[in-house]
């Protein structure tokens, strides 16, 4: 019995033993996870089997019922990674001491577990993009449960192990801490149940597809940031950007996918911060200064400037952990050791340094990027706010352009600083640190480091002062093109009419010409800085090292390598030091233009007492006033104002151009300066301006203007505009999109929707400035003021005031003798003036004589005339880098570029590999080669790569100049040629955007951007070049963590590509937007509707940041994730490092590996991140290159067939079957249109509207193309010769009078064609020239931007100028006379008929009179003709319709004079 008990315990004892053994162990947890393998391959076969289309259509819908998906896959994924570190570590160690049972057992089992872990991480994949699923498949949750346990079991077996025999294997430990530590989570995650409500908004967007589509198709517009309520977790991990990124990796990403900004980060929370502190600081806006201007924009994001000082502070402290320590490192590499385990307690020290450095940077970058989110909205908001509030007097000094440049390029630079915010104390921060570590090493010899790093510091003064002074030239310059670019897209119809389009182009190139000679010598004296600081840590390294040598301080490998650590990390901010102190000064020049904008003056706030309605009977007084344009003039534009209006009173203000009527509005407005005077205002007012400011968006909206709608109120209103039947007409009524300034809507169609805004306010006072200039609507006045020379020299009743003679009567007598010509008409059809009512025929009269034809552009398949923004979607294809770099020279000098970075990286690795190996490990070790050599080499070599650096920085500027100009002169060559079907469809914002902001980003980032990703991809295969050298086994490690950053690439880019498209597209509305509120400021504001439009743009504002704060997180989200796979690549290899046996590898070279290693997590993220950034700023060539295929006119001048000099000599058009579309797959305007203007004659055009009047005078110019027929002007097919030679021999005097920012002269001879006697002599006969003979500059005298000091009238006349100028035997008048009073009308007619006879003369009708003493009248009606003949034969016959139409204007105009009378 007991030698059975002995036997049975013998076995027992081998039994246990054999358990305990590793060989048992890791063979069954091995043969576990071989089994798991096959389970996943069945699983996976079987459900290949099963699979049907329904289940393929599925897969685009992702599951968020999993507990922690995102967090389990992650795990898998590190832990796959972790044990083929294990498997490659103890393969390589055992490798070198020998097999054995047990380690070939622990091998197999590391490798199975990598590809188990890696298996399951796929399967698991697949399983979350099945909706059906709602947890964990319930194989893979046992298969944790066996998991754990073996886990538990193995590390209870370490212990024993080691308590048994004294050993403790420190490979199994880990790994079974780790497995438990995974297997503790797994289970966890696969047992716990759903927890209520985790189906929140981090996994809601993740959604996608046609699943809950219809709510969440606004969710971007509802939902908050996750990173609001996100937890510290996901805040230090950037894990809330992740179901964004899975968003857009499934699906193109638009704005309504991205979250709104929480409060913080809103333009609704900083913007109230500023301005509170802009008024407490400075007391007003007018006292703004640049200095309280950046303490203002620091108090508003001061916390986040605190917190990113801290971060950047641990960062630095952080990274020079690694240069500090590694001295030490070789050390121990040589065999001198300190301790047990001072190898691993020295990679420790790395990686966590390493982790903290990464976390800091990360957070750092993003916070800044939020600080300058933030002071760019709130920037913006602040000057949108004042360009609302600005005097007329401030305008005049500051363009909508100059405006827009401050918005899209000096905010935008201020909101960019926030990235350079820190970079200037830390420099010194770095410094010290640096000496620090450089004392520890050289001793004295650091001394000389410091001095060497104050002069290369103190060699950038003269530097940036230099850029600072090109910097603000090449602002105020590219402010001048803009100014000039926005006033000829405003106005490019009236260029292309008259021909002057390549003129007025040549003018933008030379404006570009002188900004780009601002921005070579920017560019150039980037180049030059780039050199001295690219140069300067080799210089700085000679310096200290040729010091040690004079000290005879001895030079060991690794007090080199440690020093070189140190300049390789001191080399960042020095190589960041131009570009910081470049920001600086680009800073400062934003900043003080800002500040000086913000200086100007206001409209003043106490020019208008406003009484509280219903308190006074008096609606409007003004006592003993006294106004002025120009608040320094000695003649005041308006005085001796004395005038008292009841609530109820009808006042209309008489006088002929130029004295002073809509002055006279404008003060009462609160518009013009007050000089003295009392002005009081009882109730709510409406504005009607002269020229009509529509705002792009829905009629609907326009009329509405904020009001809510009362659909009654609303119809009656239409009704009383005559805007039912344009609406009926219009594709989709009123809410068809109106274009930009209202360019898809006639003249009277603008005015009748002004009318319509001021009626639907239903406001106690009306101010309308000439409002039926295009339509002559029925009005009755109670009272006249006659205006002359800024006077009021007669007020009181029409009868009155007829009857004392002198101005007034000098007016009606103009207007009767303009009706005189209707006396031919038979009395009996005067006497239907009782059966035709008044405002019938003011509305039948005005339908069929308003202009249009352009109504039906917006007819057809794509609808609405103005679009969206397209924006390129997907990724940027090659084709767009290709054109980018082969744009200059064909890229001729791209290779050398590569070329001189290439040379300069082998010079930098040289030049260390030669310090490294030419210095001995320690002191008891002979040196190599002598002192002298390690210097000389050392230094030639220095010079050499510096020398490929001014190489490069020279070829790469010149390179990127000479791309932006080409570009931008193709990009603007396609515009200008352009059909004015384009600008019709395409808001001027989104030309703009393109000529500031995305050339601002070719001109200055993008070549810098472009070679920053070509350099860091050479930078870094010269690291692994290095590694490989003395490490080749790391390859192992970096294949597939390379594999997965590539990966990680891909899945982030589509996220960040369209989020930098979003960012783009979602700036144009906000430019456009101020534009509009500059243009249409007085009318805003005399509805008050300012806040309205404030909350418009800030709404806007938030629009654009959306997307640009998630473009940061997102970068930031990739970057961490990149920093923690490399650093985990630099702590396998310093693991590979320690435990080699000593001697296998030379400690001064392994040193080198890892001085370069300290980089290769920076860089490998760096290549990452260049690439990313690259692709997010070449959208911006995407963006131009699209503008260079914008399809183009017809040519200009076509050789082979041009027309003799004196062509058209008689002037007959023949018109032959003419059918006109707008667009191929859009209906017909005109539709077979015959007859013949004869040379000489005067043809009167009438219609309704969209019966074809503007569209025919568009094809005699050619603005639109023929589809069938043809027009031959004197035996000349006009569509067979040239545009220019067309246009230029026709003149037309269009309906919108249009003069250009510059001199009297440019305007009215803008070709340069004529002399200044001729000049003269038209000014006459125009009667401009007493008026410009009094301006001091005389033919040079100022035009300001859209003539704006100069009235409607006088801008009329000039443009009559130019047509008396040109004396063309063809000439069109489209309702040229809409701007005028009744006397310049008729001085007007007869100055052309007395210069014009032997002229053919078209005009499109809008007064009957106009076209009454014509030769002939043509009556269109949908396109055809209805009607043509001579007026008196036409008005013989009482059924024509154009005898019916001169009946109504005739009973409509002689009852509104008998009612004038009577009052």
């Amino acid at each position: 019995m007991s030698v059975l008990l002995s036997n049975s315990y013998s076995l027992m004892q081998v039994s246990s033993d054999f358990l305990l053994k590793p060989t048992f162990l890791r063979g069954f947890s091995g043969t576990l996870h071989l089994v798991l393998l096959i389970v996943l391959f069945l699983s996976w076969v079987f459900k290949k089997l099963r699979a049907d289309g329904n289940e393929v259509a599925k897969r685009s819908v992702r599951n968020n019922g999993f507990l922690y998906y995102k967090q389990t896959l992650f795990c898998c994924l590190g832990f796959s990674i972790f044990n083929f570190a294990i498997c490659f570590l103890n393969h390589f160690y055992w490798y070198r001491n020998g097999w054995s049972e047990e380690k070939i057992a622990t091998l197999l089992d590391s490798v199975l577990r990598t590809l188990a872990w890696l298996a399951l991480s796929v399967y698991l994949h697949s399983q979350f993009l099945n909706p059906s699923e709602r947890r964990y498949p319930f194989v893979v949750r046992v298969w944790w449960g066996f998991f754990l346990s073996i886990s538990c079991y193995c590390l209870v077996i370490d212990f024993v192990y080691y308590k048994r025999y004294q050993i403790l294997q420190i490979q199994y430990l880990v790994s079974d801490v780790v497995s438990t530590v995974m297997g503790l989570f797994y289970c966890y995650v696969g047992y716990a149940s759903k927890v209520d409500g985790e189906d929140t908004l981090l996994q809601e967007p993740l959604l996608n597809g046609n699943i809950r589509e219809s709510k969440q198709s606004n969710r971007g517009e509802k939902t908050l940031t996750p990173y609001s309520n996100a937890s510290l977790f996901s805040i230090l991990t950037f894990s809330w950007m992740g179901p964004l990124i899975a968003v857009g990796y499934k699906k193109t990403l638009d704005l309504e996918d991205v979250p709104q900004l929480a409060s913080v980060d809103s333009v609704e929370g900083a913007f109230p911060i500023l301005r509170d502190k802009l008024e407490s600081d400075s007391g007003s806006s007018s006292r703004v200064t640049t200095l309280g201007l950046v303490k203002a924009l620091i108090f508003t994001t001061w916390k986040e400037i605190l917190l990113t000082a801290s971060l950047a502070l641990v960062y630095t402290l952080a990274s020079y952990v690694g240069p500090f320590l590694i001295d030490t490192f070789v050390q121990y590499l040589n065999g001198h050791r300190e301790f047990d385990n001072e190898g691993y307690l020295l990679v420790l020290a790395f990686f966590v340094a390493k982790l903290v450095e990464c976390l800091a940077q990360r957070h750092w970058f993003f916070r800044l990027q939020q600080v300058g989110i933030r002071a760019r909205a709130a920037l913006v908001a602040l000057i949108y706010n004042k360009g609302l509030t600005l005097s007329c007097q401030s305008k005049q000094g500051h363009t909508s352009g100059e405006i827009i440049n401050f918005m899209t390029v000096d905010a935008e630079r201020i909101g960019d600083f926030s990235g350079y915010m820190h970079d200037p104390w830390l420099v010194l921060v770095e410094v010290a640190l640096a000496l620090v570590i450089l004392y520890k090493n050289l001793g004295l010899a650091s001394i000389a480091a410091f001095v060497a790093t104050v002069l290369v510091m103190l060699a950038n003064v003269p530097l940036g002062s230099l850029q600072e002074k090109y910097q603000d030239k090449l602002m105020k310059s590219k402010d001048t093109r803009m100014k000039a670019t926005s006033e000829m897209l405003r106005n490019m119809r009236i260029l292309k009419l008259q021909g002057w389009e390549m003129k007025f182009l040549s003018k933008i190139v030379a404006l570009r010409e002188t900004e780009t000679g601002w921005l070579r010598k920017y560019v150039c004296t980037s180049a030059m800085t780039t050199f001295v600081f690219w140069g300067a840590p080799t210089f700085i390294a000679v310096a200290t090292f040729g010091t040690s040598m004079i000290m005879g301080i001895p030079l060991e490998s690794g007090k080199i390598l440690s020093a070189l650590a140190t300049f390789r990390i001191l080399q960042e901010p020095i190589y960041n030091l131009p570009d910081t102190i470049s920001m600086i000064a680009q800073t400062k020049v934003s900043l003080d233009r800002l500040a000086s904008f913000f200086r100007l003056d206001d409209l003043q706030p106490d020019v208008v007492e406003k009484l509280a309605r219903g308190s006074s009977d008096i609606a409007i007084e003004i006592v003993d006033g006294r106004f002025s344009w120009d608040i320094a003039s000695p003649n005041p534009t308006l005085k001796e104002i004395n005038i008292k209006v009841s609530h109820g009173m009808r006042v209309a203000v008489c006088g002929t151009v130029g004295s002073g009527k809509s002055s006279f509005l404008s003060c009462i407005l609160g518009e013009m300066p007050k000089l003295s005077g009392n002005v009081k205002l009882s109730g709510t007012k409406a504005y009607v301006a002269q020229s009509p400011w529509i705002q792009s968006g829905k009629i609907v909206d326009n009329i509405l203007f904020g009001k809510e709608m009362d659909k009654e109120r609303y119809d009656r209103v239409l009704e009383a505009c005559s805007l039912k039947k344009d609406l009926e007409i219009l594709s989709f009524g009123d809410q068809t999109v109106i274009g930009e300034r209202g360019i898809n809507l006639s003249g009277g169609q603008k005015q009748r929707i002004q009318i319509a805004r001021a009626l639907y306010q239903d406001a106690d006072i009306y101010l309308f400035d000439d409002p039926f200039s295009a339509v002559d609507a029925h009005t009755g006045s109670h009272l006249f003021k006659v205006m002359k020379d800024g006077r009021i020299t007669q007020a009181g009743k029409y009868d009155d005031i007829l009857k004392s003679g002198s101005d007034f009567i000098k007016l009606v007598g103009a207007h009767k003798e303009a009706l005189s010509a209707l006396d031919s008409i038979d009395a009996g059809t005067r006497e239907d003036k009782g059966v035709v009512s008044v405002t019938n025929a003011a509305q039948k009269e005005e339908a069929r004589n308003d202009v249009n034809g352009k109504e039906d552009d917006i007819i057809g398949p794509k609808g609405q005339l103005v679009q969206e923004e397209e924006r390129e979607k997907g990724k940027v294809g090659f084709s767009v880098y290709w054109k980018y770099i082969t744009t200059a020279y064909g890229g001729a000098l791209v290779p050398f570029i590569l070329l001189a970075q290439v040379l300069f990286q082998l010079l930098q690795i040289g030049s260390n590999y030669w310090m490294a190996w030419a210095t001995p490990v320690s002191k008891d070790v002979a040196p190599p080669v002598g002192g002298s050599t390690l210097i000389i080499v050392y230094v030639a070599l220095a010079i050499g790569s510096s020398f490929c650096i001014l190489g490069r920085a020279l070829l790469l500027v010149t390179a990127g100049y000479k791309t932006a100009t080409l570009l931008f002169n193709r990009m603007h060559l396609c515009i200008f040629r352009a059909p004015m079907s384009f600008f019709d469809a395409t808001p001027s914002g989104r030309i703009l955007n393109r000529a500031s902001t995305d050339q601002s980003a070719v001109d200055l980032n993008i070549p810098f951007h472009v070679a920053a990703f070509a350099f860091s991809i050479i930078q870094l295969l010269g690291i692994i070049g290095v590694m490989s050298l003395v490490t080749w086994q790391v390859f192992l490690v970096f294949v597939p963590v390379i594999g997965i950053c590539i990966w990680l690439q891909q899945y982030y880019i589509p996220s960040a590509r369209e989020l930098a498209r979003l960012v783009g597209v979602c700036e144009a509305p906000v430019i456009q937007h101020l534009a509009e509120t500059i243009s249409g400021s007085t009318t805003i504001r005399s509805f008050d509707q300012a806040s309205r439009f404030r909350d418009t743009s800030m709404k806007l504002i938030d629009g654009y940041s959306r997307p640009k704060f998630n473009t940061a997180g997102a970068m930031e989200w990739l970057c961490f994730r990149l920093d923690m796979l490399s650093s985990f690549t630099f702590a396998f290899s310093l693991v590979f490092l320690i435990s080699i046996p000593v001697g296998t590898i030379d400690p001064s070279i392994a040193g080198l590996a890892v001085t370069y290693g300290l980089n290769l997590n920076m860089l490998q993220a760096w290549v990452i991140w260049t690439l990313c950034n690259m692709e997010n700023e070449i959208i911006s060539v995407e963006r131009i290159l699209q503008y260079t295929a914008i399809p183009s006119e017809p040519p200009l001048v076509i050789e082979s067939n041009r027309p003799e000099c004196h062509w058209p000599l008689h002037g007959e058009i023949d018109i032959c079957n003419l059918q006109v579309r707008y667009a191929p797959h859009m209906p017909l305007v005109l539709r077979g249109l015959t007859c013949t203007f004869g040379g000489g004659t005067k043809t009167g055009i009438v219609g309704r509207t969209g019966s074809g009047k503007s569209t025919l005078i568009q094809t005699l110019f050619r603005i639109v193309e023929p589809a069938a027929g043809h027009i031959v002007i004197d035996g000349i097919n006009i569509s067979s010769i040239g545009l220019h030679d067309l246009r230029s021999r026709l003149s037309i005097i269009p309906q919108d009078p249009t003069m250009f920012e510059g001199t009297v002269r440019s305007n009215l001879d803008p070709l340069e064609e004529y002399s200044d006697e001729q000049i003269w002599e038209v000014l006459d006969k125009c009667q401009l020239g007493d008026e410009v003979r009094k301006k001091e500059g005389k033919l040079d005298s100022t035009v300001t931007e859209n003539g704006e000091n100069w009235s409607m009238g006088q801008r009329q006349l000039v443009c009559l100028g130019r047509v008396l100028l040109k004396k063309s035997r063809v000439l069109v008048l489209d309702e040229a006379t809409a701007s005028v009073d009744t006397a310049t009308d008729n001085m007007i007619q007869q100055t052309l008929r007395q210069h014009f006879t032997d002229s053919t003369v078209v005009t499109i009708a809008h007064r009957i009179t106009s076209v009454l003493d014509s030769d002939m009248v043509l009556l269109l009606d949908h396109g055809l003709v209805e009607e043509y003949d001579s007026p008196s034969k036409l008005l013989e016959n009482k059924s024509s319709s154009f005898a019916r139409l001169v009946a109504e204007y005739s009973v409509r105009s002689n009852s509104s004079f008998e009612n004038l009378a009577n009052i």
